[in-house]
């Protein structure tokens, strides 16, 4: 669970979000550490060597859902995250994605992809940059699911390094 189960997505929030995140100081070297909600312990973040990776939104879990009502909950979170991707695109410029499974293959035990791949966020990356944002800092989004029956969760990734050896279309 994350710190956004149960919340409506909104857009304007999780743009907000991003843009918030885009100034946040990252750390520059030391291991990946994940923040929690007060009270709660939900993820809300991790941090690690030049990026911050976040939760925006969160689906129900889809233990029991199958077929149409499977088909819907997946349509929904399509259309979230390619809102967000319009707006950012509208904001920044067109983004460039980054495919997963070749950048994982490659770089599996360096940061950013080992967080990605312990937090199951192995969604392809819609990624812009340099942003209007100090230090010319980088920021992607992706939809992701750990399996069959969990959530469907949009992250946002914000980086102050470009990613390591990956091929961009």
């Amino acid at each position: 669970m994350t710190a956004r189960a149960g919340e409506p997505f909104d857009t304007g929030r999780a743009v907000s979000d991003i843009e918030a995140a885009l100034s946040v100081p990252l750390p520059d070297s030391g291991p990946a550490a994940d923040e929690g909600e007060p009270g709660t312990g939900e993820w809300r973040s991790t941090r690690g060597e030049g990026f911050l990776l976040l939760p925006l939104w969160e689906s129900e879990a889809l233990t029991g859902v199958y077929g149409r009502a499977w088909n819907d909950a997946e349509a929904r979170a399509q259309a979230h995250l390619a809102a967000l991707v319009a707006e950012l695109d509208r904001r920044w410029g067109p983004h460039r994605t980054v495919t997963m499974g070749p950048a994982l293959l490659r770089r599996p035990g360096v940061e950013p992809f080992r967080t990605l791949v312990a937090k199951d966020c192995n969604g392809d990356l819609a990624l812009w940059g340099p942003v209007p944002a100090p230090d010319g800092r980088l920021a992607a989004v992706s939809l992701n699911q750990s399996d069959g029956d969990a959530p469907l969760i949009l992250t946002a990734l914000v980086m102050d390094r470009p990613l390591p050896d990956v091929t961009v279309l």
